[in-house]
């Protein structure tokens, strides 16, 4: 299921590599990734569902989501968008939250940066995630977020 998906852990600089092929163009993978409607049918692992509460996809916009469970239970989280150049990359900062969008202290936030490149097979998607302290990072790792992001890309690639 997890077919050529690399995903590396760096414990010395806190940080998340991971880099997946979709046999798709630029454009398309794009809108996967930063249409609500479209995240919202692979970006959570099975048997969970992702529920878009709000997004504003540009320079400093929210989008604000519930990952939601088999027994209706939710977590929410928000991604704050830093930069974004169209078809190429953006990157935001990551953070759970309450209901509202209120942030959660406890659980630090982490940086992501999405980059999109043409390949011959398709686009490339690379993913690196800073995460402030070891601490965060290994809380998030042991939430199974290796696991369910390896199994949200393949859901992707299943729909592409």
């Amino acid at each position: 299921m997890e077919s050529n998906i690399i995903f590396n852990k760096d414990f010395d600089s806190d940080s998340v590599y991971v880099m997946k092929i979709y046999d798709a163009d630029v454009s398309k993978v794009w809108d996967y990734f930063t249409k609500s409607e479209l995240l919202d049918q692979w970006w959570a692992p099975k048997p969970w569902k992702c529920e878009t509460v709000s997004q504003d996809f540009k320079e400093d916009g929210v989008w604000h989501y519930a990952m939601v469970g088999p027994e209706g239970e939710k977590m929410y989280a928000k991604v704050q968008y830093g930069e974004i150049m169209e078809h190429r990359s953006f990157d935001g900062v990551d953070s759970f939250c309450d209901e509202k969008g209120n942030v959660n202290a406890d659980s630090g936030q982490s940086k992501w940066l999405f980059g999109f490149t043409g390949v011959e097979e398709g686009t490339k998607v690379t993913v690196n995630i800073h995460f402030p302290t070891p601490e965060t990072m290994k809380l998030l790792l042991d939430m199974g977020f290796e696991e369910g992001f390896k199994m949200g890309l393949s859901q992707l690639e299943e729909m592409i």
